[in-house]
């Protein structure tokens, strides 16, 4: 994810607020890949579900909005996170994400914040 990109991620509501950045090394398998149109449609979901911005009416009205579906059965088939286009406001195609589900500090799911002069600490 870019710099710009978890920008307007972190501040898709109003005007920009404080906001941390962090930087972590990732080696984490499998990740399903949310921008393939045919894998998406193995499951019978479209990029336009994703992108929906109804999921919250939708999660009230039917108890899960399809994203939810999609995530519970990447979950069941073993998927430890998944690869998405961002939605925010002003992203481009190239501006992704990833979501996880599972992570830890070792193979096959490992993720480790970077922060080799302790500043987080402080």
């Amino acid at each position: 994810m870019s710099v710009k990109t978890a920008i307007r991620e972190a501040n898709q509501i109003g005007t920009l607020q404080p906001t941390t950045l962090v930087s972590y090394e990732a080696d984490i398998t499998p990740v399903f890949d949310a921008t393939e149109v045919d894998a998406l449609a193995r499951y019978d979901i479209r990029s336009a579900d994703l992108a929906a911005d109804d999921w919250r009416i939708r999660m009230q009205e039917e108890g899960k909005a399809p994203t939810q579906v999609l995530a519970e059965r990447l979950i069941a088939d073993g998927y430890a996170g998944l690869r998405v286009s961002s939605f925010a406001k002003g992203a481009t195609g190239e501006d992704l994400n990833m979501v996880l589900w599972v992570w830890g500090s070792t193979l096959p799911t490992k993720l480790v914040l970077i922060d080799a002069k302790g500043r987080l600490l402080q």
